[in-house]
C-alpha cells in the first residue's frame, strides 16, 4: 500500500476542510482524530476520496511517506505541547510537525527549539479564511527554518487562494514571525469588524432599515471597500431567521466573543510601545459587550442622548451615508498602518527580516481581512520597503487628506448624539496624534519631574539629556 503525502491531526471543521483541500489538489492524506468516531464519521462520508484514517498516533504516522509531513490542527495552548509529545517517540530524524493553529507565537518558538533538540522539524503556520477559506484556498503565513519550508511549499502553495496566478502563501521568516503575523492579522482583523459595527450602529440611527443597509454594503463591495467582510456584512442584512421569519440581525444577541488573538495582538503593542489604538478599542468594545447586565442596569441610571437615534441636523441622508463611507474607508487605512507597525518593528527586533509587501500580498486573497486596498498597500511597501508608517505614503496620505473631514464630522455627531464609536475616534485620535510636531507630552514630563524627579528634555539642549528642577512650588503653604 503507497503512503500518504500529507498528514493532519485534528478534525474540526478547519481540519476536515484543510484535508478535503490538499486531497482535492492531488496529495494523499493520512488523518488522525482523538475521537475516533469523528474520524470514522469523516471518512464514510468521504470514502471515495485518497484519505486514510487511522485509529491511533502510531497507525497515522506508519501510513506517511519520508520525510513524513504532519500539520497539527488543535486548540492553542497545552494541547498542542501534548500532540507533539506524542509524536516526537514515532517520528524519524527530518519529519515535520506544523502547528497551523493560533499559538502565541512565543510558544512556537519554544516548540520549534524543543523538536530541533529531537532531530525534528517544526513549523508555525498561521492558516486564515475561516471554514470556507481552510476549503477552497487560504491565506497561510509559514514560518521556521527554510529547509522545512521547502518541504512543505508545495503542498501550501497548492491548497492556498490565489490571486492573479499567485498563491497567497509565503515563506514569512524564522522562529514565531508566522504565528506572529497571524496574531497581528487578527488584530486588524478585529479592527475591521468594530469599525464596520459602528459604521452600522450609525446608519441604522440614522432611521435605515436592513434591506437598505444590505444594499449599502453591497454597493460599497463594489468600490474601494471591496472586501470579504464588507460582502458578508451585506449578505447578513438581509438574511431571515428560520425560525421566525424576521431579520435575524436583530434577533442576535449583542454580546460578543473573543478566542484571544486581539488580545495578544495589544498586549504586544503595549510591551513593544507601538500605539494600536483602534485595535485595542477593538478589544475593548468586545469585552464591554459581554458586560450586557452592568450595560442593562447603567442604561436605567446614567444620562445622556438617546443612542438609538442622530440628528443630522442639515445634512441629507444620502451625503450622511457618503461621509460614513469615508471615515470606515480612512479609518481601516490607520487600522492597517498600527498592525503593520507593529509587524515591523518587532520583526526589526527579532531579526525576522519581514516582507510587508509580500505580507500584504498574501493578505490579499483567502484570508478574513482580504480587501482590494491590500495591492495598494503591497506596492507602498515594495517601493519603500523601509516605510515607518503606512500613512506617510503618498498614495494613503492623499486618501487621508480627502477623507478626514468626513471622519471628523462622523466622529463629532456620534459624540454629540451618544452613540458610541471607539474604534472610529481612537482611528482619528491616533492620526492627529501622528501628524502633530509638537504633543502636551511636555506638561506630563514636568508633572513626572514635579512628584517624582524623573527628569525632562529641553527644547534647547541635545536630545537625549535630562534636566530636573530642584525649585518646584511648595504645596505646602
Amino acid at each position: 500500500m503507497s503512503k500518504c503525502d500529507f498528514g493532519l491531526i485534528g478534525l474540526a471543521v478547519m481540519g476536515q476542510n484543510l484535508v478535503l483541500n490538499a486531497e482535492s489538489k492531488g496529495f494523499s492524506v493520512a488523518v488522525y482524530n482523538r475521537t475516533e468516531k469523528v474520524t470514522s464519521d469523516f471518512l464514510r462520508k468521504h470514502k471515495e476520496k485518497s484519505i486514510v484514517g487511522a485509529k491511533n498516533l502510531e497507525d497515522f504516522v506508519l501510513a506517511l511517506e519520508h520525510p513524513r509531513i504532519i500539520q497539527v490542527m488543535v486548540k492553542a495552548g497545552s494541547v498542542v505541547d501534548a500532540v507533539i509529545e506524542q509524536l516526537i517517540p514515532l517520528l524519524d530524524q527530518g519529519d515535520l510537525i506544523i502547528d497551523g493553529g493560533n499559538s502565541l507565537y512565543t510558544d512556537t518558538v519554544r516548540r520549534e527549539n524543543y523538536c530541533k533538540s529531537k532531530n525534528i522539524r517544526y513549523l508555525g503556520a498561521g492558516v486564515s479564511g475561516g471554514e470556507e477559506g481552510a476549503l477552497k484556498g487560504p491565506s497561510i503565513m509559514p514560518s521556521g527554518e527554510q529547509s522545512s519550508w521547502e518541504l512543505v511549499k508545495p503542498i501550501f502553495e497548492a491548497m492556498s487562494a490565489k490571486v492573479d496566478g499567485e498563491p497567497c502563501v509565503t515563506y514569512i521568516g524564522k522562529g514565531g514571525s508566522g504565528h506572529f503575523v497571524k496574531m497581528v492579522h487578527n488584530g486588524i482583523e478585529y479592527g475591521d469588524m468594530q469599525l464596520i459595527c459602528e459604521a452600522y450602529n450609525l446608519l441604522k440611527a440614522a432611521g435605515l432599515k436592513n434591506a437598505e443597509l444590505a444594499d449599502i454594503f453591497n454597493e460599497w463591495n463594489s468600490g474601494e471597500l471591496e472586501s470579504y467582510l464588507i460582502q458578508i456584512t451585506s449578505k447578513i442584512f438581509s438574511h431571515k431567521d428560520v425560525l421566525s421569519s424576521n431579520d435575524l440581525i436583530d434577533i442576535i444577541l449583542d454580546k460578543a466573543g473573543q478566542k484571544g488573538t486581539g488580545r495578544w495582538t495589544a498586549l504586544s503593542a503595549i510591551e513593544n510601545s507601538i500605539p494600536l489604538p483602534t485595535i485595542a478599542s477593538s478589544v475593548e468594545s468586545r469585552i464591554l459587550s459581554s458586560m450586557r447586565d452592568d450595560r442593562k442596569c447603567a442604561s436605567k441610571i446614567l444620562s445622556g442622548p438617546d443612542a438609538w437615534t442622530i440628528d443630522l441636523g442639515n445634512t441629507d441622508l444620502k451625503t450622511f451615508i457618503t461621509m460614513v463611507k469615508d471615515s470606515l474607508f480612512a479609518s481601516k487605512i490607520i487600522s492597517y498602518a498600527q498592525g503593520l507597525s507593529l509587524i515591523s518593528l518587532v520583526g526589526k527586533q527579532q531579526n525576522w527580516n519581514l516582507n510587508l509587501a509580500g505580507i500584504a500580498k498574501i493578505w490579499r486573497g483567502g484570508c478574513i481581512i482580504r480587501a482590494r486596498f491590500l495591492s495598494d498597500i503591497s506596492d507602498a511597501f515594495r517601493k519603500n520597503p523601509e516605510l515607518s508608517n503606512l500613512m506617510i505614503d503618498s498614495v494613503f496620505a492623499s486618501i487621508l487628506k480627502n477623507r478626514q473631514s468626513n471622519l471628523r464630522a462622523v466622529v463629532s455627531l456620534g459624540v454629540l448624539n451618544g452613540i458610541p464609536i471607539p474604534a472610529l475616534s481612537a482611528s482619528l485620535s491616533y492620526y492627529d496624534s501622528f501628524r502633530s510636531e509638537r504633543l502636551p507630552a511636555n506638561l506630563l514630563q514636568a508633572q513626572r519631574d514635579f512628584f517624582g524627579a524623573h527628569g525632562y528634555e529641553r527644547l534647547d539642549a541635545e536630545e537625549g539629556k535630562l534636566f530636573h528642577t530642584e525649585n518646584w512650588p511648595s504645596l505646602v503653604d
